[in-house]
């Protein structure tokens, strides 16, 4: 619930909060963050040293006037201090900027704090030209417990430069938390782990750009490689969960961090591809799987009943290589996959881009599928963790599929943009080093993801 504030009550709510300010520093350890974000609602994350209050002040940023005031909630030890913040009643299309207020003092960023809900464009406009930010594989050195030797976390300035793009939305493509030795073998220490990665100072800008949304790898799930075998999976997701606000996580009968979101003119599906993994180590077989028979019974379905002009499947493991001696779907879970692309050719579901992680390098390959259009997956890794290197001797150095000139084998990260008139669009890939300089562009128009012409008439 939030309320309007008469100004008078706003002067002595600021001047109660400078006067608090000089008495203890605001509990806050990390955020705010930018949840999901709709046509008439956001969603702000924050996370609290100790139980305190949180509120919200936001106003309409060509209306300050029109300042509202979200009622006080506290946060809890049982929820790790952490608390999303649920803002509704909003109008589509609007730019509002917000303050964060902690036991009724201003917790003052040094960075800006707005959200912009999404345009109300069906039936009344072209879709709106809208730029995805894409990365994975974050590690986060602490000394008394990483490996000895060199760190191998490093370029963290990558997060500075990507907290200055202008993105519709950040996507973290898993590995986003790597949990070591003295985490993943309890609840507690899975979530001392992304408490540590959540509060790092250098974060915090990005986090508050742009709405956030993520899927995990094995190393924000368990252990190297892990699978449904993991005894504390579900206290894992419990976690994950807590520290990336969704609209729905799974579905009722089916728990996982697997989604879906519509930006603009695209639908977006986010895998989860360890709650339900067979192991890598198990033969080949109809029973070997990677996403579980109900996700990819539920991802098929959505596909279908998808109207998007771009449906992009976003995965932690790559889904079509299968010429790496790595994890991914076609190399280990072969059969999952024909019955996955073989499922999409039948069935003619056009705009498909496969989108993943997990690497330690950036790529873009196109796959030939007999009767079918190229499937591309862009691979994007990694931002901050070890890049690597293809050595000329490595199986995959001169790999068939890759489109010339994209592999990438430092920190990176990369933007997808959605651009073009309604019967013109195209996704436009672009990759940036830790500076925020461009290494490549490659240009998918609509109309290579598909068989037939479409009649004439309206999209919306």
């Amino acid at each position: 619930m939030t309320r309007s504030l008469p100004l008078a009550l706003l002067i002595a709510l600021l001047a109660l909060g400078l006067a608090r300010a000089d008495e203890e520093p605001a509990p806050l350890r990390s955020g705010p963050m930018l949840g999901y974000v709709s046509l008439r609602s956001a969603t702000v994350w924050v996370q609290t040293t100790r139980p305190a209050s949180v509120q919200l002040r936001y106003w309409p940023q060509a209306a300050p006037a029109k300042a509202r005031l979200t009622d006080p909630v506290m946060t809890r030890k049982q929820d790790g201090l952490c608390l999303t913040i649920l803002v509704d009643g909003l109008t589509p299309g609007t730019r509002y900027d917000y303050e964060l207020y902690l036991d009724g003092v201003h917790a003052a960023r040094p960075y800006r704090t707005d959200w912009t809900t999404r345009p109300l464009w069906q039936w009344r406009t072209s879709p709106p030209d809208t730029t995805l930010m894409l990365g994975s594989c974050s590690f986060v050195n602490e000394d008394p417990y990483d490996r000895p030797g060199r760190p191998y976390g490093g370029g963290f300035e990558i997060f500075q430069t990507m907290a200055k793009v202008k993105a519709d939305a950040m996507f973290w493509l898993g590995d986003n938390v790597y949990l070591r030795e003295v985490d993943w073998n309890t609840r507690e220490g899975i979530a001392a782990r992304y408490r540590w990665n959540r509060s790092r100072p250098i974060l915090q800008a990005l986090l508050a750009n742009q709405p956030n949304y993520a899927i995990w790898d094995d190393h924000d799930f368990g252990p190297n490689d892990s699978d449904r075998t993991y005894p504390l999976r579900d206290h894992s997701l419990e976690i994950f969960q807590r520290y990336w606000p969704a609209v729905v996580y799974g579905t009722r009968e089916t728990p996982g961090t697997f989604q879906h979101i519509a930006l603009a003119d695209s639908e977006i599906f986010l895998l989860d591809d360890r709650y339900y993994r067979n192991s890598n180590k198990m033969a080949p077989g109809k029973d070997k799987r990677m996403l579980g028979k109900r996700q990819l019974k539920w991802l098929k379905e959505s596909l279908l009943s998808a109207r998007a002009t771009f449906k992009l499947i976003m995965n932690g493991n790559q889904i079509l290589n299968d010429k790496t001696p790595y994890e991914s779907m076609a190399a280990l879970f072969p059969q999952e996959k024909k019955e996955l692309v073989d499922w999409i050719v039948e069935q003619r579901i056009e705009g498909v881009v496969f989108i993943s992680g997990d690497r330690h390098h950036t790529e873009l390959q196109a796959h030939k599928v007999p009767g079918g259009y190229p499937l591309y997956e862009l691979t994007c890794s990694p931002l901050t963790s070890g890049a690597h290197k293809l050595p000329k001797d490595h199986v995959e150095f001169d790999h068939p599929q890759r489109v010339p000139g994209t592999l990438v084998g430092e920190r990176n990260y990369a933007l997808l943009k959605l651009e073009g008139p309604a019967r013109e669009r195209k996704l436009v890939i672009e990759v940036y080093g830790v500076k925020g300089e461009r290494l490549w562009r490659h240009e998918i128009a609509r109309s290579q993801l598909g068989w037939t012409k479409k009649k004439k008439g309206k999209l919306y």
